[in-house]
């Protein structure tokens, strides 16, 4: 899956990598400069260690939303807030 990214883009991720420890944004990053460096979904997965339905699903969220970061934490809360203040206290 070949995507364009722009030189500054590039830089930024690059740097983002370097500094980030979090193996999970590293993996997203890396999906996405071999992505816009043509190469194939089942090649990145490969080299990886993912699964090509992973690489694309990184790839995808990248190019929609900018998305490097897992989702994870937890769901919303469906308490009030006043009810959360009387659990804390």
């Amino acid at each position: 899956m070949k995507i364009f990214i722009t030189d500054k883009q590039k830089a930024e991720l690059e740097h983002l990598h370097d500094t980030s420890r979090d193996k999970r944004v590293c993996d997203r990053i890396k999906a996405v400069l071999l992505a816009s460096e043509g190469w194939s979904s089942a090649m990145i997965a490969q080299a990886l260690r993912l699964h090509k339905t992973t690489v694309n699903q990184h790839i995808n969220d990248y190019v929609n939303t900018r998305k490097l970061k897992p989702e994870n934490g937890g769901s919303a809360s469906r308490l009030c807030a006043e009810k959360t203040a009387l659990l804390i206290s």
